[in-house]
């Protein structure tokens, strides 16, 4: 069976299962051909704590975009520690492509214009993504059809057409509620920045506190309109195409 074809019956399958069960089925179906993708958001702490119950052979990346948090590099270097049998693998963006990107643009370069922004994410995460994933068949990742109106269509096992993996989303109909509400019963260590008002977290430039009453996606790349707030990991035809359809 070709992998793309693997997506329906996978759906079938994860029918009635919680989270946990879809990480145990995902590992089931395709053993060390899988790989976990996180940014060490709350929601990606949540599967990584859940893989180490019920699949610790599953591989764990993260993108160092060198633009990142303190926070961020300490939140991981804490879990890192406290999941001694998980195996960690951190991407960095190419140094020649990142130094004639910002020589030719600017260090602050996607303040300036949304090309430029999704220049620098391509850069700095697209590229590395790929390289994460060329060993794999599928990835986890933590997206849920709350974070906004992109990944208000997520299903849990989709084909992801851009890399040509099956992907995964294991949180897909969790409220913020239901995340919060594990990491208190799970003791899950989460980056401080969430405790001041940083619901999701990226880029230092390109991330700030969301203030009451504004969307739980309002801090990321807060100049730019809701329906363009992806940085290309995670590119969802079915919402681009009605995007595309309205304009």
């Amino acid at each position: 069976m070709d992998i793309k074809e693997k997506v329906l019956p996978l759906r079938q399958k994860a029918k009635g299962l919680d989270a946990e069960g879809v990480i145990r089925l995902a590992y089931q179906e395709f053993g060390q051909r899988i790989t976990f993708a996180t940014s060490l958001g709350e929601e990606d702490q949540i599967i990584t704590d859940m893989i180490a119950r019920v699949a610790p052979d599953i591989t764990i990346f993260t993108l160092d975009t060198g633009r990142l948090f303190q926070e961020t590099y300490d939140l991981l270097a804490k879990t890192q520690k406290k999941y001694p049998r998980l195996k960690f693998s951190i991407y960095y963006p190419n140094t020649q492509t990142v130094q004639d990107m910002v020589g030719s643009k600017g260090i602050n370069l996607f303040y300036e214009s949304i090309e430029n922004r999704r220049f620098c994410c391509h850069v700095r995460k697209v590229e590395p993504l790929r390289r994460a994933l060329s060993n794999s068949d599928a990835w986890i990742v933590g997206l849920r059809k709350q974070q906004g109106v992109t990944r208000s269509n997520l299903e849990v096992f989709e084909w992801d057409e851009a890399n040509g993996k099956v992907k995964v989303n294991p949180l897909v109909d969790w409220s913020l509620e239901d995340v919060h509400l594990y990491i208190k019963d799970h003791n899950v260590d989460v980056n401080p920045l969430h405790a001041k008002g940083f619901i999701s977290i990226g880029c230092a430039p390109c991330t700030r506190a969301v203030k009451p009453g504004e969307d739980i996606r309002a801090g990321r790349w807060w100049w730019e309109q809701p329906e363009q707030k992806e940085c290309g990991l995670h590119n969802n035809p079915q919402w681009k195409a009605r995007l595309e359809k309205k304009t």
